[in-house]
């Protein structure tokens, strides 16, 4: 990115962010607007390790200054030093870099703030409430409780969030799609309808919250004061601006 990352590199070096190289090494097209980046982690994983719904800020170009977006690693593997990042494809910089890089293109990254704390006693169920941007995080956190049962509220805007690769077990997850309306109040609307009769038969459920910001918002405060759900049982966090 030249010569640094701007003001907000410096707020990340404040909060002690690292900073790696990563290395293009391929990319496929999971549909016409999600693709999938494979990449070396420049020391990464072996530096750091790894955890369920791990993220680094990546930098792009945007008009000759320097833009930072967070993503999910999909995939770490320590010791390959390898891992994917999915874009959610649309206008922006990101989105442009990630369907005209090439094997052999690098990219700057800084780790900063990722974190995941398994809650105790572990989950009976769990409860994820999120969209494609999102859904990395979401198959990690699948991936990383392989036993325990969950239902996902999966909010689509266009008919090929259908064809997402969403990891699910049939025998153990529950999908229900939810397409986006009204910036996010149908999602809102359906998790109220829902949640409260499912949480209620539930001795330790575990409650994951990753959509847009104002949606985000809403629905951790509706489970914590409403539900009254415990904090410690209900991790949210806004991916996204519309």
């Amino acid at each position: 990115m030249g010569q640094g990352h701007g003001w907000e590199g410096v707020v990340l070096k404040l909060f002690r962010g690292k900073d790696f190289t990563f290395t293009v090494t391929g990319a496929e097209q999971v549909t016409e607007h999600y693709r999938r980046v494979r990449m070396t982690d420049g020391g990464l994983l072996a530096a750091a390790g790894v955890h369920p719904t791990m993220w680094v800020r990546l930098w792009f170009e945007n008009n000759g200054k320097p833009h930072q977006r967070g993503y999910t690693l999909v995939d770490p593997d320590p010791a390959a030093g390898t891992f994917s990042v999915e874009f959610a494809l649309h206008d922006g910089p990101a989105s442009t870099w990630a369907e005209r890089c090439a094997p052999g293109d690098t990219i700057e990254a800084t780790l900063q703030g990722t974190g995941f704390t398994a809650p105790e006693p572990g989950p009976s169920r769990l409860f994820l409430i999120g969209d494609p941007a999102s859904l990395p995080a979401i198959n990690s956190l699948l991936d990383a409780l392989p036993d325990v049962p969950a239902t996902l509220w999966f909010e689509t805007s266009r008919p090929d969030h259908d064809d997402l690769p969403v990891r699910l077990d049939a025998d153990r997850h529950e999908l229900r799609r939810v397409p986006r309306r009204d910036g996010g109040a149908g999602l809102v609307e359906r998790v109220r309808a829902e949640l409260p009769a499912l949480l209620a038969a539930e001795p330790h459920p575990y409650v994951w919250i990753a959509c847009d910001t104002a949606t985000t918002r809403t629905l951790s405060a509706y489970t914590r004061k409403e539900l009254g759900v415990a904090k410690d049982r209900v991790h949210a966090l806004g991916y996204w601006r519309p």
